[in-house]
C-alpha cells in the first residue's frame, strides 16, 4: 500500500481509478431515494403553504396555557385563498376547508399517508386519529392544492 496522500498526480490518478473502477452497482434503496428526491425539485410551483395562524393549545388564559386530557384542540391553517380549520380529539379530526368547493384531503405522517376522504359541498370532512409524532394536511379543492406545515396533533 502506498501512503496516503499521493505524492504525485500519477499516484493520485491511479488511486482514483481503482476506486471508481470498484464501485460496483448502486443498491437498489438509493435509486428509489434519488428518484423521490428528484420528484421533489418542482414541489414548491405545484403547491401552497398553508402556514399555521391558530392554535387552542398555545391560547394563554388565566392561568396561562392549559387543556384537559379529554377536551379538543383547535387549529386553523391558511395558505393562498384557503382556510383549514380543524378539531383534533380522541375520536379523530374534524375540519372544513374554505372555500367550499369539494375535494379531497389526506393525512401524512413520515411514513405515508396515514388517512384520505373527500371534503363534502360545504367544505366539511373527518379524518381517523393522528398517530403520534408530526402530521401534515394536504388538500386539493378548487384547483388548488395546499399542505399545512407539520404539526403535533396529539
Amino acid at each position: 500500500m502506498e501512503p496516503w496522500p499521493p505524492v504525485d498526480d500519477a499516484g493520485l490518478g491511479a488511486e482514483l481509478r481503482a476506486a471508481l473502477w470498484d464501485a460496483g452497482e448502486v443498491p437498489e434503496e438509493h435509486l428509489r431515494a434519488a428518484r423521490a428526491a428528484f420528484a421533489w425539485r418542482t414541489v414548491d410551483a405545484e403547491l401552497t403553504l398553508a402556514e399555521l395562524v391558530f392554535d387552542s393549545a398555545c391560547e394563554a388564559g388565566a392561568a396561562g396555557p392549559t387543556r384537559s386530557a379529554g377536551s379538543a384542540r383547535n387549529l386553523s391553517f391558511r395558505g393562498g385563498p384557503i382556510m383549514l380549520e380543524i378539531e383534533v380529539s380522541a375520536a379523530g379530526i374534524v375540519g372544513q376547508l374554505c372555500p367550499a368547493d369539494g375535494g379531497r384531503i389526506s393525512a401524512r405522517t413520515a411514513n405515508g399517508t396515514y388517512d384520505e376522504t373527500s371534503v363534502d359541498a360545504v367544505g366539511l370532512f373527518s379524518l381517523g386519529v393522528p398517530p403520534p409524532g408530526p402530521v401534515q394536511l394536504h388538500a386539493r379543492a378548487g384547483g388548488v392544492t395546499v399542505v399545512t406545515d407539520w404539526v403535533c396533533l396529539r
